[in-house]
């Protein structure tokens, strides 16, 4: 395998890993609303907006972190879903992925 295969392969994994972390933390209700496409989809929103809306080049903390507001983030994925013939969404149930992601990111950080 190339470098880029390789990469490409541990972008995989770790969707994956992501994926199934958020899916054991969300509610009953939500686990059966959301199919793994669907939060393949609310990540890959995500981290596009993260890259692309200047979010990421707010001055950090004094522990080194910067501030996001989640419900802003959950609000974009909804807007973009909507113009992308995605699911509907509701921004509170994507509020609930984002924060499961959030915890599943703590648990990379230990």
């Amino acid at each position: 395998m190339s470098a880029i295969d390789d990469e490409l392969m541990l972008e995989a994994q770790e969707s994956a890993a992501a994926v199934a972390f958020i899916r054991n933390a969300l509610p009953q209700e939500l686990k059966e609303k959301f199919t793994d496409d669907d939060l393949y989809y609310i990540l890959d929103v995500e981290v596009d907006y993260m890259a692309n809306s200047g979010v990421l080049d707010a001055e950090p903390d004094a522990e080194g972190y910067i501030d996001i507001d989640l419900e802003q983030v959950a609000q974009h994925i909804a807007k973009t879903a909507a113009k992308e013939g995605q699911g509907p969404y509701d921004p509170e149930d994507l509020l609930l992925v984002l924060e499961a992601e959030d915890q599943y990111m703590e648990t990379l950080e230990d």
